[in-house]
């Protein structure tokens, strides 16, 4: 995706983001997950996928962001060029929801809970213009019980056209989605990146649906 100079964020000083992120994370420590915003490289890891959806516009490229925190990623996909009303960004808690609004005025920002997206999405009219081609989450998937991630999992691809992908970032090098859910929902999985400059280090991971023919999964037994 191509930078651009212009963008439709509000300057809000670090230390507030800061002070708002951390907030919320100690009344919501597992739903937060991250220790401290998003760096600039796992930003960068994050939409590298991106650039695979692309055609000759990447401007044109439909993005929902879930779990947006303090906008790091939001802001990232303006810089890099993806306009305004192709972005829906997510947020549950209050309070960072109200930090993204502040920041990003131009933005449909909804306070909504991933688990039961359908309903807002299609209320905030983003939907009218088609469905998206990418899910860019910031949630802490690796620490939500299994009947979480697949409600997640399922309005995230109910919301994306065919080849479409959802991008996730987690503390290791294992997938946060296991292959017992990811055989149960039809999903193919593959490690995008790793950011090792992140605090702590993140890695990347791409979930697509798997539409060829070849594909099979079997998953492992379960233990007595």
């Amino acid at each position: 995706m191509r930078s651009t100079s212009s963008s439709p964020a509000t300057r809000i000083g670090v230390s507030q983001q800061i002070r708002v992120f951390l907030r919320a994370w100690m009344r919501d420590p597992m739903g937060v997950a991250a220790i401290l915003p998003s760096g600039r490289q796992l930003s960068e890891k994050m939409l590298r996928p991106l650039a695979l959806l692309a055609d000759s516009d990447p401007a044109g490229l439909r993005v929902i962001e879930l779990g947006a925190g303090t906008g790091a990623f939001t802001h990232a996909l303006i810089e890099h060029g993806l306009r305004p009303d192709n972005l829906l960004v997510v947020e549950r808690d209050a309070a960072l929801h109200g930090l993204l609004r502040q920041r990003f005025p131009h933005l449909t920002v909804l306070q909504a809970d991933a688990c039961a997206l359908r309903a807002p999405a299609q209320a905030s009219g983003y939907l009218q213009q088609g469905p998206a081609h990418a899910v860019i989450s910031g949630l802490g998937l690796l620490s939500m019980p299994r009947a979480v991630q697949r409600a997640i999992l399922t309005e995230a691809f109910s919301l994306l056209r065919p080849g479409g992908c959802f991008i996730q970032f987690t503390y290791g090098h294992a997938s946060p989605v296991s292959r017992a859910l990811r055989c149960e929902l039809g999903l193919q999985v593959r490690r995008a990146g790793l950011a090792w400059r992140n605090a702590p280090p993140a890695s990347v991971f791409v979930y697509q649906r798997a539409f060829t023919a070849a594909y099979t999964c079997n998953p492992p037994p379960a233990t007595q």
